[in-house]
């Protein structure tokens, strides 16, 4: 397989950079949060939403999540990357970690206000969460729940998921008839 050995959706404040990272750093590889990475080329995001809209700042996402997809190691979405039909495309062929939180958990992790999504509250937190709720469940390959459990066993979690799949697709590779693996590898 190419591309990340695994891409983190779900909503805002679920975890996914915190957890993300520690994955990363626990499998020696990479991390791409793709938030940062809109930042550090265009600015913030919430400048961009309010300078140049949310379809700009989406135009934008997309071409960053489709260069993070090709790449190594772990990568973070920020919340409304699977809303476009390219990333959901993209994301069916990869191992979808999907972190969940409920709004009690939440609500603490919001609280810093630069989320431009979610300027009026909890309230927006959760119309959007349930709107995107149902694609979050179609593209995950695994779920975690984050709104109890510390962050370091939820990473621990996912690296152990990650080993496990990889044992039962390299069980799989050793099953394989050689003719499959040599098609395989060309």
């Amino acid at each position: 397989m190419t591309g990340p050995l695994a891409v983190f959706i779900g909503p805002m404040g679920a975890g996914k950079t915190r957890i993300g990272k520690r994955v990363a750093r626990a499998l020696d590889v990479p991390f791409t949060d793709t938030d940062k990475v809109i930042v550090a080329a265009y600015g913030p995001i919430a400048d961009i939403f309010d300078a140049h809209g949310e379809p700009h700042f989406r135009a934008l996402e997309r071409d960053v999540v489709r260069e993070a997809l090709t790449g190594p190691g772990v990568v973070s979405l920020g919340g409304g990357a699977v809303l476009a039909a390219e990333t959901q495309r993209l994301l069916a062929e990869l191992p979808v970690v999907y972190l969940q939180v409920d709004a009690d958990a939440v609500t603490a992790r919001l609280a810093d206000g630069t989320r431009p999504l979610v300027r009026g509250g909890i309230e927006d937190w959760q119309r959007i969460y349930d709107a995107r709720r149902a694609i979050y469940e179609g593209l995950a390959s695994v779920t975690f729940d984050t709104s109890r459990l510390p962050r370091d066993r939820i990473a621990q979690d996912v690296v152990a998921w990650i080993a496990s799949r990889d044992r039962a697709q390299g069980a799989a590779w050793d099953a394989a008839p050689r003719s499959a693996q040599e098609s395989e590898t060309r």
